[in-house]
């Protein structure tokens, strides 16, 4: 069964979507609570399939949740949500929502949004870069069909990266964007940079992956 993360603050409302959603074979974890909802993602990211996030929540915006889940794991998202004007949603888009539902709605049009977007998904459910394989919906990777044995950080790191292929990142964009937090010292990020080049077979002098952009950071080279 498929399992949902629905973040809803409405109680009626959140109680109608899960209803509903089981009756077509969604299992739904609800909360009204935003840090409720990403601790218990924190803690089991793979348990979910799709999440379904409010916008004006208590605590935290949906937006800054949205951020923050997809740090986690890059989960599919579609935001539910009575903020219909265009710049809520342009901004939607941006940060890379797979829908935007304006309320009000009727629950069938979520349940078909919720199958639109877990096709279109789950086409793109790995990537093939020579020699590594990653599995995106359940964040393993494999090289020359082994599964490589990451650390935390080093699949943050990783996942950073392939999320963002041929994107550069500073040694403070990946402290910011992983579980390093305040460790800013740059051999901290080096280390981590150096152990996952190891366990990818990636040469630092002749890098196919992982490229050491000087003065600024790193990136991972995919040419497709």
């Amino acid at each position: 069964m498929k399992k949902v993360l629905l973040v809803e603050d409405d109680l009626v409302l959140q109680k109608l979507i899960s209803e509903y959603l089981e009756e077509y074979s969604y299992l739904c974890s609800a909360f009204s609570n935003p840090v409720e909802a990403l601790q218990t993602f924190r803690d089991k990211p793979d348990d979910f399939t799709i999440a379904i996030l409010d916008l004006g929540l208590p605590n935290m915006d949906g937006f800054d949740l949205f951020k923050k889940l997809k740090q986690i794991k890059d989960i599919p998202i579609i935001i539910s949500t009575a903020r219909d004007d265009i710049g809520n949603k342009i901004y939607g888009y941006e940060l890379g929502t797979d829908d935007y539902l304006s309320k009000p709605y009727e629950p069938r049009e979520l349940v078909l949004r919720i199958e639109a977007t877990l096709k279109r998904y789950n086409k793109a459910a790995s990537i093939k870069i020579h020699d590594l394989s990653i599995d995106i919906s359940s964040s393993r990777v494999f090289l020359n069909a082994l599964e490589i044995e990451f650390t935390k950080i080093e699949k943050e790191i990783f996942l950073l990266f392939i999320n963002n292929l041929n994107k550069i990142f500073s040694r403070e964009d990946i402290v910011n964007q992983s579980s390093l937090k305040d460790d800013t010292k740059n051999r901290t990020v080096d280390m981590h940079i150096s152990n996952i080049r190891y366990k990818i077979d990636d040469n630092s002098k002749k890098p196919k992956y992982i490229k050491s952009i000087w003065g600024i950071g790193y990136k991972f080279f995919y040419d497709n």
